[in-house]
């Protein structure tokens, strides 16, 4: 055979690659009409509140970064210490050969901070969830799940094979009727919330949840992926907050926010923990985390328990900002001091066009529009950070009220 025919197979293959990316393609045209289609833009040199997108620097009102540790140097040098000691990778999964002593560190740390017996690292939150339900419950069991639980929260749930229940969003007495009718139909019953709801920024009455879960012997699971590190007299979260510490039975949190470093833990009862390492697959079966990331998130630890300041900049801000909005007769939902700040605008096409806007002005802020929110709810998602100077707080409510003028309120 000459070596300039074509081999027939790749001819096929690229055949059917076409085809796939004809109808792939199809696809995102439907979702670009929709204002549905999302794109990555690149990010770097995070400063003070700010970052550089495309050689410009733009107040970041965008990101998780709610205490300003992200950029914090302190984390850097801890991080680099154990970088020239240890390298970069773990090597292997925990259960095999990449179970490094700062692990254990932390997890210990991280389970004291939390009112705890102990604590299991993951590499997201997203991996926490999809590993601890499933392992948790599954068929013959049920999940009582708020309405407006992340992604991660739905997708740990259908994992399970349990029962779901959907109860409407922080309605606790929906939630007891749910319980008063089914419970009794189930081996177990494990009830899924967030502490702090990620995209509507309001406070699930957990001091409420527990009394109730233990009248119908149903588990307790709270995400505080947003609470941990801001809520609490101590930035212990969401429990903290609602005086439930040490009475919730499972309880997530996420590294890569209020921490600014990256990872996720589950803690609760040693003997959760033990069940967890051998039954939770995202676990067992993922590879540890580089023991330079521990380090920093130990430091950043340190800093949240004795820099209250930076908690009480987050909410100075929120607070700044909400009250300009109000002024300006624009809603903005969740709790009063909240460091999550939700602007509803209802279509997405004028959600976007509006982040457009206050991108062009100097401002980055999140668009958010289904499927991670309901249909006709689409939003600005506004965070704030205890290093944002008060005047840039200023200056981004000054810039939105007026790209928002002539819309509906």
């Amino acid at each position: 055979m000459s070596s300039l025919m074509v081999d027939p197979r790749a001819s096929l293959d690229a055949t059917a690659t076409r085809g796939m990316d004809a109808a792939l393609d199809e696809e995102l045209q439907a979702l670009q009409s929709a204002g549905l289609r999302r794109t990555l833009r690149q990010v770097h040199q995070r400063r003070a509140g700010t970052v550089l997108i495309n050689g410009e620097r733009v107040a970041d009102f965008a990101s998780n970064d709610y205490l300003g540790l992200a950029a914090d140097p302190r984390l850097s040098r801890a991080a680099s210490a154990v970088l020239q000691a240890e390298g970069v990778g773990a090597g292997a999964a925990r259960l095999i050969s990449g179970n490094h002593p700062i692990h254990e560190v932390l997890e210990r740390a991280l389970a004291r901070f939390k009112g705890c017996e102990h604590a299991l690292l993951f590499p997201s939150g997203y991996m926490a969830n999809v590993g601890a339900i499933p392992a948790l419950v599954g068929p013959g069991d049920v999940i009582y799940s708020d309405a407006l639980s992340h992604a991660s929260l739905i997708d740990g749930c259908r994992l399970s094979k349990a029962t779901i229940r959907v109860f409407p969003h922080a309605d606790v007495a929906a939630l007891a009727a749910m319980l008063e009718a089914d419970r009794h139909a189930f081996r177990r019953a494990l009830i899924v919330v967030e502490g702090i709801f990620s995209m509507d920024g309001d406070l699930f009455p957990l001091d409420q949840l527990v009394p109730l879960a233990r009248r119908y012997d149903a588990w307790t699971y709270v995400d505080d992926a947003h609470g941990t590190g801001v809520l609490g007299a101590t930035g212990a979260g969401s429990v903290e907050q609602c005086g439930v510490a040490g009475q919730i039975d499972v309880i997530v949190g996420t590294l890569g926010k209020a921490m600014g470093t990256s990872g996720a833990y589950v803690a609760g009862s040693q003997v959760l923990v033990d069940y967890l390492i051998s039954r939770a697959r995202s676990f067992i079966y993922t590879t540890g985390a580089p023991a330079a990331i521990s380090a920093a998130t130990l430091e950043a630890l340190r800093i949240v328990q004795v820099e209250s300041w930076r908690r009480d900049a987050v909410r100075e801000r929120a607070t700044r900002l909400r009250e300009r909005l109000r002024a300006a007769g624009r809603e903005a939902p969740g709790t009063s001091d909240g460091h999550i700040i939700p602007v509803l605008i209802g279509d997405p096409m004028h959600t976007m066009r509006l982040v457009a806007d206050l991108r062009h002005r100097g401002f980055l802020v999140g668009g958010v529009r289904p499927p991670t929110v309901p249909t006709g709810t689409s939003r600005l998602r506004i965070s704030v950070s205890a290093v944002h100077p008060m005047e840039l707080v200023d200056a981004l409510a000054a810039n939105l009220i007026d790209a928002m003028r002539g819309m509906p309120v």
